[in-house]
């Protein structure tokens, strides 16, 4: 049976998402956590997408495949008693037919959050707001991020992976001040490759520093290769938000539509 899992986690102490042998994941934590209270041998999980290192958040939804069907309420509370404080399961459910947590998903909702005033400096947030010398022009880079709104190769704000497509799909890219006076970057796409949002982030404050005119976010998409005057930013100012998905009946469709238009992209 197919379960599906939204989770929140602090990145802080985290080497990212995926298991890597010898050190401390989410992915292996959560894993860890479910063999421990079903008392069965190694279980996978497979999530919306994967975080990097020092990557936080709110809205990370997880699918598991599970021999019994446990009672979702009391799985999620045994969950939450044995996983360490800085991962919280926060809602868990069967899945509906098809669900797929990375394939069906329509879109990720991230948000980048900067203190570039003493004012917005909360030494309370220090692990997931980046503190910033220099007041950025807000309007200068909501016109900067216009340029690289819709389906392109963002091969230049992304590390490569052989055989990985780098094309995706920008919907939303916008800055704005929140009651606190903090900067946050809301950044959404049908998908993103490795360190894109961090390097979109970074091209972006170039260019409200005042040191790069607008049309150089532009002039870097259409380069389609890494430029070393894009700084991949700091992870701790990054959360996944969240991932939004289609009605229960289509659930199935559109994780056939996915695979297949990456099965295309990649070949």
């Amino acid at each position: 049976m197919r379960f599906r899992i939204d989770l929140a986690y602090d990145g802080t102490d985290f080497r990212g998402w995926a298991t890597q042998p010898g050190l401390r994941t989410v992915q292996a934590e959560l894993q860890s956590a479910l063999s421990t209270i079903l008392r069965v041998g190694p279980v996978s999980v497979v999530c919306a997408g994967r975080t990097d290192a020092g990557v936080h958040a709110r809205g990370q939804v997880v699918h598991v495949d599970l021999e019994t069907a446990p009672e979702p309420a009391l799985l999620l509370r045994r969950l939450n008693g044995l996983l360490p404080t800085d991962v919280r399961v926060r809602r868990l459910a069967a899945a509906p037919d098809g669900f797929d947590a990375r394939f069906s998903a329509l879109r990720r909702h991230y948000a980048y959050r900067i203190a570039d005033t003493a004012e917005a400096l909360d030494p309370l947030a220090r692990a997931e707001v980046l503190a910033w010398p220099r007041r950025l022009d807000l309007d200068a880079m909501n016109q900067a991020s216009t340029l690289l709104l819709g389906r392109h190769d963002f091969a230049s704000f992304c590390k490569q992976r052989e055989g990985a497509t780098t094309i995706r799909t920008l919907e939303q890219l916008s800055w704005a001040r929140d009651e606190a006076g903090l900067v946050v970057g809301t950044v959404v796409a049908d998908a993103f490759c490795h360190s894109m949002v961090r390097s979109l982030v970074g091209c972006l404050i170039s260019v409200g520093e005042g040191r790069r005119p607008v049309s150089w976010a532009g002039e870097i998409l259409r380069a389609t290769r890494r430029d070393p005057g894009v700084t991949v930013l700091h992870a701790h100012g990054l959360t996944l938000e969240r991932v939004d998905y289609p009605g229960d009946d289509e659930m199935a469709a559109r994780a056939d539509q996915t695979r297949a238009r990456r099965v295309a992209a990649d070949a």
